[in-house]
């Protein structure tokens, strides 16, 4: 029987993604910015908001050049704004250490804001045709139900093995091609829930296939209660329909992102609002949830309509009236963009 990257790699020429925005051309900045933008993201997601990215800052310098609230604007939606914010850094650190390039070094490349092992190889394999593995979530899948390996696949040891297996299978030559492979297989074949067993390559010798494991493998995560809380999101909007927006703090969820002002509970808004603007009366709006990976963020938005700023907003830099047109160039998070979209 042919081995694993032979198999793969054939049914990547008939059945793979060879028309990915990052593919054409397929050099590091580009491969570097999808593979960020890929993590907790799916594919459908991602291209819209690469395109629009890669339209406002084509280059690694025209990145690294960019303010921070340019560059959370343009990733505002993808969420996990981490990314974005390691991603900007990590050009910064490219013009001032690298040449304004990333490095080929893996070392080098791996130390960078955000990038790690498995992002480093991608890189290095996809833009350059090194021989480098990755382990992202797919080829965790792929290879978890090929092998039979038990354990969740973030457990220390299990990853472990996993990188050995990875770099064993990674084939000397066309290692581009088997890299985006991979990734295909388990991103459209080799699927979380009902996997299409009957188009995979190498499902002849996979173990989870032959043993019915595929709805076990990979393990699942050990099960923790998800927690929930609460908040009171403060639509502060002046007689212009201009809306109080307050940028976050450098640490904790959203930060660094302009946002609506909260409080704990009603009364609580009702104070911090009176310390905002001279307000005359409150309308609350329909309660929602966002979920995040951690906890359930259950939002009360109270509208304070026609406010009147007091003179002290305008010498706080983290406070600002915004229009509907200032919108667009600031960083927010998706669900007060559409919340603010929905007045």
């Amino acid at each position: 029987m042919p081995d694993f990257a032979t198999r793969l790699l054939a049914w990547f020429d008939r059945h793979g993604r060879h028309d990915l925005p990052w593919q054409h051309p397929r050099d590091a900045y580009r491969v570097w910015l999808s593979e960020v933008m890929l993590q907790q993201t799916q594919v459908g997601t991602v291209i819209p908001y690469f395109q629009r990215f890669i339209g406002a800052l084509p280059t690694l310098r025209d990145l690294a050049a960019a303010d921070e609230d340019t560059v959370l604007a343009l990733w505002s939606g993808l969420g996990y704004y981490r990314r974005a914010r390691f991603l900007h850094r990590a050009a910064q650190l490219c013009v001032e250490q690298h040449g304004g390039e990333l490095p080929r070094d893996f070392d080098a490349l791996a130390a960078l804001p955000g990038i790690g092992r498995s992002t480093a190889g991608a890189i290095l394999a996809q833009a350059h045709g090194l021989r480098f593995a990755i382990l992202d979530g797919n080829v965790k899948r792929v290879l978890t139900r090929h092998l039979g390996i038990h354990g969740h696949p973030g457990q220390s040891a299990v990853e472990k093995e996993l990188w050995r297996h990875a770099q064993a299978y990674t084939p000397a030559a066309r290692v581009a091609d088997y890299t985006q492979a991979i990734m295909d297989l388990g991103a459209t074949v080799c699927v979380r829930s009902k996997p299409k067993c009957e188009d995979c390559p190498v499902a002849a010798d996979c173990v989870a296939k032959r043993d019915q494991l595929t709805a076990q493998l990979p393990s699942a995560k050990p099960g923790k209660a998800v927690p929930t809380r609460s908040t009171v999101m403060l639509l502060l909007r002046d007689e212009r329909r201009r809306v109080l927006l307050e940028r976050r703090g450098p640490q904790g969820v959203w930060a660094g992102l302009w946002s609506l002002p909260e409080a704990e509970g009603t009364e609580e808004a009702w104070r911090k609002a009176q310390q905002l603007a001279r307000i005359d009366d409150a309308q609350a709006l329909a309660p929602f949830v966002h979920v995040f990976s951690h906890y359930r963020l259950q939002v009360e938005p109270l509208l304070f309509d026609g406010a009147t700023a007091h003179r002290a907003i305008a010498d706080n830099p983290a406070l600002r009236w915004c229009d509907t047109g200032d919108l667009a160039a600031l960083g927010l998070p998706a669900p007060v963009r559409t919340l603010l979209q929905s007045l």
